[in-house]
């Protein structure tokens, strides 16, 4: 049986490295920066306009914390399970390994993929509002699979190459709802909890479960309702943690900066080879965290972002821009910037002086202020962390079943997917890590090629929507909101 899983495991790994490997960063990255100079560098040149439709309008307008509709979410409870499944482990194992790995230069190339990033995740929230469609019961779902289907299947000679590419993203997406979204997520809880409190792992996994079915079983609004408090609630605790790690280190903040920048273009060199290794490594590591981290380009929150009430595709690809902003600007920055003023990395070299490794290099990191209280904080951060993210990828599992095989068949993948919650608690999953990685990966490639293949459709509503909104054109010029015709006159009615 070892034997098995052996092979099992060399043949992930090889699968993993083309899937992960150089070129698909560059894809990802690549659509990013073709996305950004087809909109005009929109996340740049609009971003005051960006910041009070999403954030500051959360503060202002009441239509976007809460849903006349039963049906919908809020922008805000779009956003906040977008999040939810988006904020993770990751933030914080995934930028200390990224630090261990490429050194302080990493951080600043994680910047650069969340600065293209921005318009990878704007392009695809446009059209899945554009593309969504009501549900037997009366829901929005969207996704890569509608603009795939009847974006892509649109154009002369693609039909059945949309409906393939739309049914391998769906199932892409159920099989990693499993594994990144479900088991790893519980297994770090109780691990964590376990090493901070020593909780037992199968009865993390029993709360875990029933906590989930409570949540999940309630449907799409109240996942909304909960994330919404949830996401919230673990930022606040964890950028109030950090930005007191890094007020105790505040002497060091100056020299870590500039460690970031020097680091990324590798000046500190000590030969030619050796340099072109480290800036390689540098830079890789760097994209790498970030599109892990934000997830722009793999196409998994576009499924709840067209669950939004909004009408304006454009109003929800915005909300994508500062999601990415958020998740990768601010949360793995404040990680990056706690872990590297805490004196545990030289700053010169990368290298580290513990043998700590992931959350647990976070958690040495936060020593440095907080003592011996450091432990039980990282471990209740991950299991907000972990715990959200499980929420989140829920939610995504759902909707790809609910495209395969329609909304009916959904209580089976919920109650499939709490039982395994159980069982992911207690087992050894590094094996079920790699397969997990693998298949998020595979979900960028039909994602990609929709987001791509329907660009123009992407800069035609985004300059209908600047000429009308932010230009105010005196010309009665008529919305672009839906590819439904009937959706489109009765918004076309309202807006």
């Amino acid at each position: 049986m070892n034997g098995f899983s052996e092979i099992i495991a060399d043949i992930n790994d090889a699968v993993n490295n083309v899937v992960w490997g150089i070129p698909m960063v560059i894809l990802i990255l690549a659509t990013g920066i073709y996305m950004t100079v087809r909109t005009g560098f929109f996340q740049i040149v609009k971003a005051k306009f960006v910041i009070n439709e999403t954030f500051l309008a959360i503060f202002k307008k009441r239509s976007v914390t809460k849903s006349s509709s039963k049906k919908a979410l809020s922008q805000f409870q779009a956003l906040s399970t977008a999040l939810a499944a988006t904020i993770g482990v990751g933030n914080i194992a995934g930028v200390s390994g990224a630090i261990l790995t490429g050194g302080p230069g990493a951080v600043f190339w994680m910047w650069i993929s969340a600065l293209f990033g921005m318009m990878t995740k704007y392009s695809e929230n446009v059209l899945g509002i554009f593309y969504r469609q009501k549900n037997s019961d009366g829901e929005w779902s969207g996704g890569p699979m509608y603009y795939l289907k009847n974006g892509l299947g649109s154009k002369k000679g693609c039909k059945e190459i949309g409906k393939i590419l739309a049914v391998l993203f769906a199932v892409f997406c159920v099989l990693a709802s499993f594994g990144i979204g479900n088991m790893t997520q519980v297994n770090e809880i109780s691990r964590a909890l376990n090493g901070a409190f020593n909780i037992p792992l199968w009865a993390t996994g029993i709360v875990i479960a029933l906590a989930t079915g409570l949540v999940i079983l309630g449907g799409m609004k109240r996942i909304g309702r909960v994330t919404e408090k949830v996401v919230p609630l673990m930022a606040v605790i964890y950028i109030l943690g950090t930005v007191f790690i890094m007020i105790s280190n505040v002497q060091r903040i100056p020299e870590v900066f500039l460690s970031i920048v020097k680091g990324a273009f590798g000046v500190k060199a000590v030969g030619g080879a050796a340099v072109g290794l480290f800036i390689k490594n540098t830079v890789a590591t760097g994209f790498k965290r970030g599109i892990f981290s934000n997830e722009a380009g793999l196409g998994s929150s576009v499924m709840v972002n067209s669950s939004s009430d909004v009408k304006e595709p454009v109003i929800q690809g915005m909300w994508g821009i500062f999601e990415v902003f958020f998740d990768t600007i601010v949360v793995c920055s404040l990680t990056a910037f706690t872990v590297l003023s805490s004196g545990l990395i030289d700053l010169e070299t990368g290298k580290a002086f513990t043998s700590a490794e992931g959350a647990s290099l976070v958690s040495e990191a936060f020593k440095t202020g907080i003592h011996e209280f450091a432990g039980g904080f990282i471990a209740i951060i991950i299991t907000l962390f972990a715990f959200s993210t499980i929420l989140g990828w829920s939610f995504y599992g759902t909707k790809s079943v609910e495209y395969l095989f329609g909304t009916k068949v959904t209580i089976i993948y919920k109650c499939i997917f709490i039982a395994i919650l159980v069982v992911g608690a207690t087992m050894k999953l590094e094996l079920v890590w790699g397969i997990a990685d693998t298949l998020n990966g595979l979900m960028a490639i039909p994602n990609l090629i929709g987001v791509l293949s329907l660009s123009g459709l992407v800069v035609k509503i985004t300059q209908n929507y600047v000429k009308r909104k932010i230009s105010k054109d005196p010309e009665n010029i008529a919305p672009i909101l839906s590819n439904d015709e009937k959706i489109q006159a009765e918004y076309e009615s309202q807006v």
